[in-house]
């Protein structure tokens, strides 16, 4: 993996932890991004390294979900089987959701096949590899619908 996808890995993962920081604890957006970008990307906890992270992709990940956290979450609810909804996922796996249905919304940058693969590894850090599958589906239908 080259020097600069590592700091946009290690961005998404730090976005999916702020997002769930931000559902959880609700932080003000502005104070939870100063805490990220003063305490976390790169920072050393707990005898943990955390990988420096592309804090401008960080920052754009993190934003935008809040922005558009309303038409994110409507476009996954769609997505999901019958009988399920947004409420009954784990809340992390919902973070990771919405992060990869932004960044297939609003950066064509990315391609499709990145976008969605960057998030079933974040997956992977979390949870066992069915729940990986299962966000690897619903991100492709995402992309499906929104590219």
């Amino acid at each position: 993996m080259k020097p600069s996808s590592q700091k946009r890995a290690a961005a998404r993962l730090a976005a999916v932890q702020a997002l769930y920081q931000l559902e959880m604890e609700g932080t003000p957006l502005a104070s939870l991004l100063d805490e990220f970008h003063r305490h976390r990307l790169g920072a050393e906890i707990e005898g943990d390294q955390y990988a420096e992270a592309e804090v401008a992709f960080f920052d754009a990940v993190v934003q935008g979900v809040a922005a558009r956290r309303e038409e994110i979450d409507t476009l996954l609810a769609g997505r999901l089987a019958e009988g399920w909804s947004l409420e009954r996922l784990d809340k992390t796996m919902l973070q990771i959701l919405r992060a990869g249905t932004w960044e297939l919304m609003a950066r064509a940058d990315v391609p499709t096949g990145s976008a969605i693969s960057e998030y079933v590894d974040v997956a992977h850090a979390f949870f066992e590899p069915r729940e990986a599958k299962f966000i690897n589906g619903v991100l492709d239908g995402v992309a499906k619908a929104v590219r």
